[in-house]
Formats: structure tokens, C-alpha cells, sequence
């Protein structure tokens, strides 16, 4: 399932740890609520954090895999790994949260809207809240 990664350097193969998976999982849950508090004062940073916190659960499912980003372009590793191993609906979620985040934090500032970023700070507590009860269960 995952060769094509594989093939293009795009992952690598690591023992399965359970410590990193925790210490992913532990800062995709620092993240979702750091992404809530911060709507009370940014929400273009309040969008970032919450897509961290899911960039960050999706290393955690990797990391239980056996498999690391490897290489350049890193987030966009995860996402073809996500695109793999989640719903198709969660890797477009995941994919589009990181274009925008990119136009955030790189070209323009203000570039997400308060209910964009409340969407975002939701998604990412369910969606962090979804991967940790997956994992949990393994």
C-alpha cells in the first residue's frame, strides 16, 4: 500500500515505537487545544495550530505503522500518506487545511476568517480525538 512512498524516498521504514506515537499524539492534543485558545486572539494562527494538530496525529498513525517522513516536503508526505491509510474525506481535509495554512503563514496575512478557523479548531479536536481512539484500540 505504501510502496510508492517507499520507492520515491518519500517515507522510510522505522520499528513500530509506542513512545513516539505518544509523543505525536501528545503534541496533536497540545495543538487542538492551543488552536482553541489562540481563536480568542489570531485566527490565522488559530487555523495553523489546529492543522499541526492534525499533521501531527496522522505522524502518530505513521509511527505505529512502522514509517517516518522522509526527505524534503515533509507535509506533503504526511498527506500522501494520509490519502493512503484514512477516508479519502479526512486526506482532502488535511490537504486543503495545508494550502491554506501555507498562504497564511507565507503570503498574506488575514487570509482566514473567524469561522473559518472555528471550523478548523473543531475538525481538528475530533479529528485528533478520532485518531487517538483508533490507536488506542490497536
Amino acid at each position: 500500500m505504501f510502496d510508492d512512498l517507499l520507492r520515491r524516498g518519500e517515507i522510510r521504514r522505522l520499528p513500530p515505537d509506542p513512545r513516539q506515537v505518544a509523543d505525536a499524539l501528545g503534541i496533536a492534543k497540545r495543538d487542538a487545544a492551543v488552536a482553541r485558545a489562540m481563536l480568542q486572539g489570531n485566527d490565522d494562527w488559530a487555523y495553523t495550530i489546529a492543522y499541526n494538530a492534525m499533521l501531527q496525529a496522522v505522524r502518530a498513525i505513521m509511527f505505529s505503522q512502522g514509517f517516518r517522513p522522509a526527505g524534503r516536503n515533509t507535509h506533503m508526505t504526511v498527506v500522501r500518506f494520509a490519502e493512503l491509510a484514512l477516508p479519502a474525506e479526512d486526506a482532502i481535509l488535511l490537504d486543503r487545511m495545508r494550502r491554506k495554512r501555507h498562504a497564511s503563514v507565507y503570503d498574506m496575512a488575514g487570509v482566514i476568517s473567524h469561522a473559518e478557523a472555528e471550523a478548523a479548531v473543531a475538525r481538528a479536536e475530533e479529528f485528533v480525538a478520532r485518531i487517538e481512539a483508533k490507536l488506542g484500540s490497536r
